[in-house]
This record gives structure tokens, sequence and C-alpha cells, in this order.
């Protein structure tokens, strides 16, 4: 399927770069396999120059034959790139910094070494059939007409799309959108956008890029990434979707399931208010909310629970009303008139801000018992 939009996921990558965050081998190749069934079109694997485990798993991911594009992340060296060949891989990322802060201090190098490097490394990527991305890290900070005169380099150099680093996550969307658009008009370039997450809008940055021309959305599952994270996988399909109308034609059904387990093998929690695969994407307490939900879903769900391997859920607690009580007690196939459910309701509402959440079914048959004054079973069965 020619797709309009690529979508790159860096989990097994970037995504393992977060503080603390290790993968074992086998969950690795889980992953990619995950990634792969989803519909992302290009894995990147990992740093084959840093041997062992590493260079072993992603072998195994590239003899695995998915459908997906697999990428190796090399800095701008031979070296890292024979490494990556050793592989098998198809596809390298080649990444060095360009901003003068970076150049200055991390790389104690100059602007001119930056270019030479980066265009030895992509000429012997290309020498050896590579699809090559080059990444212009912390490209958000870097004078735009050196960004330019790298992104000309590395077309010269045989370059196959550009890699937009906002390795510090300071874009916002507005400038994002005037920025990618005048480095593709300029360079004619298949672009890339990376953003991550520092001030929350690495999906909107995200969406900015592709509205201004770029073709490649970098991601993670969970928005997994170092600091705060990267643009969220689940986050960027769903949004191309319903706010921009492509659909990329995901699994979106397994979004849940795979955020569940990178979740699991990160050893980090999915929240709750996890925006798409959260477990309160569709989960309605406010009266208002609940009631809106139970006459007309689309109320307030811009899309199905289904759609993203999830259940809607009304919960009872202090905030619900007497629509929300009767259709709950229907689940336990038990009809309420207004009044029994605005007198359950009152005594729904004081027990919640006693206990500080919401009731448990196993609640609600007590305070139904009590009000009712018979034993629970004689009336729930």
């Amino acid at each position: 399927m020619t797709r309009p939009i690529k979508i790159v996921d860096t989990t097994l990558r970037d995504g393992e770069q977060t503080a603390g965050v290790v993968f074992a081998n086998h969950e690795k190749f889980r992953i990619a396999k995950i990634l792969d069934e989803l519909g992302v079109d290009q894995i990147e694997a990992g740093v084959p120059v840093m041997g062992g485990d590493e260079k072993k798993v992603i072998k195994e991911i590239v003899d695995a034959r998915l459908n997906a594009s697999i990428m190796a992340w090399n800095r701008a060296v031979i070296n890292d790139v024979q490494n990556s060949i050793d592989c098998g891989v198809d596809a390298v990322a080649i990444s060095i910094s360009t901003s003068d802060i970076h150049i200055k201090y991390k790389l104690r190098s100059t602007r001119e070494d930056v270019l030479n490097s980066m265009a030895r490394a992509c000429e012997f990527a290309k020498k050896h059939n590579l699809y090559v991305s080059v990444n212009a890290e912390d490209a958000s900070r870097t004078d735009p007409e050196f960004l330019l005169k790298f992104a000309l380099t590395a077309k010269n150099a045989g370059a196959d799309r550009l890699r937009y680093c906002d390795t510090v996550g300071v874009m916002e969307p507005f400038s994002t959108y005037e920025r990618i658009k005048w480095l593709i008009d300029e360079t004619g370039m298949d672009v890339e956008m990376h953003m991550h997450n520092d001030f929350g809008m690495a999906t909107a940055n995200t969406l900015a890029g592709i509205k201004a021309g770029a073709k490649f959305a970098g991601v993670t599952i969970i928005g997994l990434g170092e600091r705060a994270g990267n643009a969220a996988l689940e986050e960027v399909v769903m949004a191309l979707k319903y706010t921009l109308g492509i659909d990329l034609g995901f699994k979106t059904e397994k979004f849940r399931e795979a955020a569940e387990y990178v979740s699991m093998a990160a050893r980090r929690e999915l929240p709750a208010w996890k925006a798409v695969v959260g477990s309160n994407m569709f989960a309605h307490e406010s009266g208002i909310h609940a009631d809106g939900a139970l006459k007309h879903p689309h109320t307030y769900e811009v899309m199905t629970p289904e759609e993203v391997g999830l259940q809607r859920q009304i919960v009872i607690g202090k905030h619900s009303g007497t629509a929300a009580i009767k259709a709950k007690f229907a689940e336990y196939g038990v009809h309420l008139e207004e009044k029994e459910a605005a007198a359950i309701l009152e005594r729904v509402r004081a027990l919640a801000v006693e206990l500080k959440r919401p009731l448990f079914d196993k609640e609600l048959v007590y305070i139904y018992e009590e009000y009712k004054g018979v034993p629970h079973k004689a009336v729930i069965g």
C-alpha cells in the first residue's frame, strides 16, 4: 500500500534510551513484530555498533523478514555504518549534531567537520545500496542557513531523506510549519519529523510538519523516549485520521495491547489519562457526559473505543447523574424509576466523597439493598 505519510517507529532505539529502560532481546524482537503487525513502515531497531546483544537482536529482527523496512542508527562514522551493514538492515540513520551549542560543547568540532563526516558516512552507505536518513540532531536550535547547507550536502551525498530532530523539544506548531515548509521548498528533500515532548507538543509539532509537506513521522509506542519522550505512535496515527483526514490503514484495534506490552517491557506505568490508549479515554462519570455518551457515544467520543482496543465505561461516583444510575442498574436487570434513581444517587455521592473514589458494583448493590430494605440476593441474582 502506498501511503501519503510513512510511520517510522523508534521505540527500540530512542524509546529504549529512556533513562532506566532496558528491553530483553526477546522483548525487542516481540516489539518489532508488534510494530510490523500494526502497520509501521520502518522500524529503527537499534544501534549495531554497540555490539553484543544489541547487534544480535537486530540481526534476528532482520532475519524475521517483516514487512517493515529495518533501519539501524549510526553516528556519522563509517565504522558505525559497517556494523549496520553486518546486520543486514536495508536502511540506516546517520546522525550528527548541527546546532552550534552541540558542535562546540558536545562534538568539540566545527561546522565544516560536521558536513564532511556526514557526507563521508552517507556516501559509504549509498555505495552499499542502503536507504539513508541523515539526521540533523538539534535541528530546531540550528542556524537556518547552516541547516540548509547541511541538508543540501546530504542530498548531494545521496541521502534519501532528512530527519528534522527537535532534540530538546523546544518547537511549537506555528514555527514548525514555517520552518519545515521553507526547508522542503529550498531543498526538495523528503523530511521526517522527529519531535520530543518536553513542552507536551511532540504530536502537534509532528502534524504541523506533515501539513507543511513532511512525508515521514518519527514516533514511539506510548511516546516512550528520553526525558518527556517522543511523539506517540497511537496519537500521531489517530490524529492524522481524525484531524487531517489521513487514514493510514493501521490495525488500530491493537493499539491498547501494544501499549500494554511496551509499558510492561519498559517497566513504566501506562497512565489512565494517556491519550488514545489510556483506560480513561472512554470512561464517563460526569452526569452530563455520561448521559450524552449513553444517548449517543459521539457526543463525547470522537472515535469508538473498539477502534483502539478499549471499552466504554460508565463510572458511578460523586459526579454521576440519574441517567448513569439507571443504566448501571439496568445491567443488573433492575429497572429504576426516576425517584428511586435520585434517592440512590444521593447515597452514592455521599459514599464516593467519604471514600474519595468511584464505587464498585458490589458497593452499588449494597446501597440498593439498604434502600430497598430487602436481602441483596432476593433482588439481584
